[in-house]
Formats: C-alpha cells, structure tokens, sequence
C-alpha cells in the first residue's frame, strides 16, 4: 500500500508542479466517489476547468457551490445528461469539444447494479454504464487528451486488480452468474484502456478498485439485490473508507508520476514521493501506461497479470474492441465522434 501520508505529500505539489488551469472531466461525480475525487483535484489544483457530469442538477447546484469554496479561482461546468445511452455520451462530449481543444484529465466512476432495464439502445443498463459509455467518453476524448500539453491521464473507479475471466461470446454478460460479473467488467475496463494505450502512448490509463466507499449502491437495484443494497446502506459506515481519503487517492491515481504513460515526454506529472516506486502495469512491466491497482494504489498481482497476459496473447483485446465498435457503428454510424 501507498501510504496516505505519502500520498498527501504529493498531491501538496499539484498546485506548484501543475501549470493553472488544468482541464478535467468528471463523469459520474454528483455523487460518491467521482465527487469525492473531483473536490481533491479543486482543493489542490489552480484554477482549474472542471466539467462534471450526471443526471441531477439538484446535487449539481450544491456541488457547484461547494466547489466554488473550495476554490474560487476555478470554473466548474455542469453537463447533465444520461450517460447510459451512447448518443448521451456523444451530447455530452459535442458541448466539451466545442469549448475545448485539449484535456488533461478524464476520470469516470459511473454504473448501476441495475441488470434488468434495458436501454433504448437495445443494450443492457448497467452494463452499458460501466462498459460502453466508458469506451465512449475515452474514444471521443482521447484526440483533445492527447493534445493536452501537460498531464495526459484516464481514469476508471471500478474493480482493478479484480479482474477475471471475461466472456467474449457474452459481452452484456446475459448468462453470466451475478458471482462472477465483477470479473468479467473488471477485465473489459481493463483490457479495453490497453486498446486506447496502443493507440495513445503518451496517455497515462489507470483501473482502479477504489475499496468499501459510502455511497448509493444499491439505489436502482430491484428484488433481493435492493434489498441487500439497503443492508449495505447501514452496514458500510462500520468499515467504509472515509471520504477524504478516498478523495486524496484518487487524485494521486490522477497525477502522480507512480502511474506514467508509456511514452514519458510530453507529460507533466507530479514527481514520486520518497520511496514510492514507479508501478508495474498490468503487463507485469514497469511504467508500461496501463495500471490495474487496488484500494491502497497496489498494482495486481501475478495471478491476474497472467491472466490478463494470456488473455492479451490469444487476441481478446481486439475481440473485445470488436464488439464495441460494432455496437457504436450500429447505435450512431460511426466508432467515435
């Protein structure tokens, strides 16, 4: 584990290191962790340009204050939106690119436990959150990534070092026992970042489980599920990361130079602490530009960099960028906008 005082030492130098006026995309963050991580980049950036997106303006409108007090110096944009549908995504990302030209940060935490609605799209809900729209965000975005002239990173809260087999012949998981869906999403949000790293070797892709946080599990879950989702609502407080430090994580994952592109230049990041190690991604290999790492900012283990390697060495990379391109031609006509 990355020690939190070590990883508060570092995100002390964002606002010395960083040059002003740092441009982020929260997806996800009008509540729980994406809010959480998005107040950590306020509180120690400057001035920042923040767009954050979500479906409530309600939470919107008191995040935005709470935001504006933690630093008045930045500007925070609102998009709401619902993200579930791929042409949502694209809305979303039309009104960013046309007031930008280039991105240091996309950060994305969104999903939903909901398996039984499905969108207009004709794809699974949840799955189309955690998966399709993730893809989506990063497929539109990684050109203004890539011209940014400081830190260029993508980051996703979901399940890293947690990954397991993924079924290629079940991509929306229909079949797949509920035991065994973190899995399969972990490795798809993983192995589908090292799609992009090959594309885009001086962006930095980090996959992260982010441990027990507080926050709105269960809200969408139906049956059973929500029920054991309201169990979860009054037990997680007993053994819940607390709040700040979930934040000041997620902004070392952001920003430190333990998680560097495979293409050094032209990335500007915040140096390593004092006895922090660059980390190894999860290839196995050092400062290789994609990282799967769990909540203490560890990179996976071997058992899963063999696996995801043997994964990578029969082609289920492709395969799976096979299936969401696909799904993108059909829903819109084209891979990305």
């Amino acid at each position: 584990m990355v020690e939190l005082e070590k990883v508060r030492s570092s995100n002390k130098q964002v606002s010395t290191v960083l040059p002003p006026g740092l441009v982020a995309v929260y997806v996800g963050a009008t509540s729980g962790i994406g809010e959480l991580a998005m107040k950590a980049l306020v509180k120690h950036s400057v001035q920042p340009r923040v767009y954050f997106v979500g479906r409530s303006q309600k939470a919107a409108d008191r995040i935005t204050s709470e935001l504006k007090a933690l630093n008045s110096a930045g500007e925070y944009i609102f998009i709401q939106a619902d993200i579930s549908l791929i042409t949502g995504v694209d809305k979303v990302c039309q009104q960013i690119k046309a007031r930008e030209t280039a991105i240091n940060l996309l950060v994305q935490s969104q999903g939903s436990m909901d398996m039984s609605t499905i969108t207009s799209e004709k794809l699974r809900f949840s799955i189309s959150l955690v998966h399709y729209s993730r893809a989506r965000f990063i497929a539109n975005l990684l050109p203004l990534i890539q011209e940014s002239t400081g830190i260029r990173r993508v980051v996703s809260v979901l399940a890293g070092t947690k990954e397991g087999n993924v079924h290629v012949d079940d991509i929306q998981g229909w079949n797949i026992p509920l035991m065994s869906m973190r899995g399969h999403l972990a490795t798809l949000v993983t192995l589908t970042m090292a799609h992009f790293a090959e594309h885009a070797p001086t962006v930095s892709f980090v996959h992260d489980f982010p441990g027990h946080v507080r926050s709105n599990f269960g809200r969408e879950m139906k049956g059973v599920l929500k029920a054991l989702g309201k169990v979860y609502q009054v037990v997680s407080p007993l053994f819940s990361t607390p709040g700040e430090e979930v934040g000041e994580r997620h902004l070392f994952y952001s920003t430190s130079n333990r998680y560097p592109a495979r293409s050094r230049n032209p990335n500007v990041v915040v140096p390593l602490p004092i006895g922090v190690p660059v980390a190894k991604g999860f290839d196995g290999k050092l400062g290789s530009g994609v990282y799967s790492v769990d909540g203490g900012g560890d990179e996976c283990g071997p058992s899963v960099v063999a696996l995801l390697g043997d994964l990578c060495q029969k082609g289920t990379v492709e395969e799976v960028w096979k299936d969401v391109a696909g799904e993108f031609i059909r829903i819109t006509g084209v891979e990305a906008i």
